[in-house]
């Protein structure tokens, strides 16, 4: 049987990269957005990218520029290096996996997405999925996991196969994408859900109208969605989503 969401998932707004605010010293993905967050009653989306020594580390970007002084790849630097190096708008180095499991200590629902790890959506993937692994076997709190790559997602369907389990689907525009022309049009028609075991859907918030959102509703599966910016977009959001993933304002905290 598929695992499906936790009802938290479909009734708490789920604040993206923790409720973060880099002016009011939050960064994303910050042990600070992830305790507002979990302070305001908010469910918490996070991202993980894995270090040189294979520890899942809590970090949107595959490079460091954008989100701290620094350059680089993350992944060429080791967990500890890692946790040295300064989130901008704090004084907080990243944070470990196992770190933010322990802020938000099963209080709010927790969704996890995979950032890539192949480079093209492919099946080079594994070691990000096993390292998160072994820090969730411990956690007793409601949380899901999620890929852009469905590969991802079919992995995590084999390593923690009671785990809900969904994919983030978006319009894949080509100028917004670093990918070929096939793998968006691939991608974009949402062929994976059934093959990967998936419960839900994280889709683009401009993009839900899609005929694809709405057949994958139909047949039983949740639907959230990102990323929301306005307690106008929100509204509009809702009438397909049933939950959205949110930035930049206070959204309604319960649905």
């Amino acid at each position: 049987m598929t695992p499906r969401l936790h009802p938290d998932f479909l009734s708490k707004a789920l604040a993206h990269r923790g409720l973060h605010d880099v002016a009011d010293g939050r960064p994303e993905n910050s042990r600070a957005a992830i305790r507002a967050a979990v302070s305001y009653g908010y469910g918490v989306e996070i991202d993980l990218q894995l270090s040189a020594d294979n520890h899942a580390m809590v970090f949107h970007d595959y490079e460091l520029n954008r989100l701290t002084n620094e350059a680089g790849f993350v992944r060429a630097r080791d967990a500890k290096q890692l946790s040295d190096v300064t989130l901008l708008g704090s004084t907080e180095g990243i944070p470990d996996f196992a770190e933010i499991l322990d802020l938000v200590a099963g209080l709010v629902p927790l969704l996890i997405e995979f950032k890539d790890q192949d480079g093209m959506m492919g099946r080079n993937v594994g070691p990000l999925e096993r390292a998160a692994a072994d820090v969730l076997r411990a956690y007793t709190g409601p949380y899901a996991v999620m890929s852009f790559n469905p590969n991802s997602v079919a992995m995590l369907a084999e390593i923690m196969p009671e785990v809900p389990r969904g994919i983030v689907t978006s319009a894949y525009r080509y100028d917004d994408w670093p990918l070929s022309h096939t793998i968006c049009d691939h991608l974009r028609d949402i062929p994976d859900f059934d093959r990967v075991g998936a419960s839900f859907i994280s889709h683009e918030v401009n993009d839900l109208h899609r005929p694809r959102v709405a057949d994958l509703k139909t047949l039983g599966a949740d639907i959230l969605c990102w990323t929301v910016k306005s307690a106008a977009q929100e509204i509009k959001a809702r009438k397909v989503a049933q939950n959205i993933t949110f930035e930049q304002y206070f959204a309604t905290t319960v649905a």
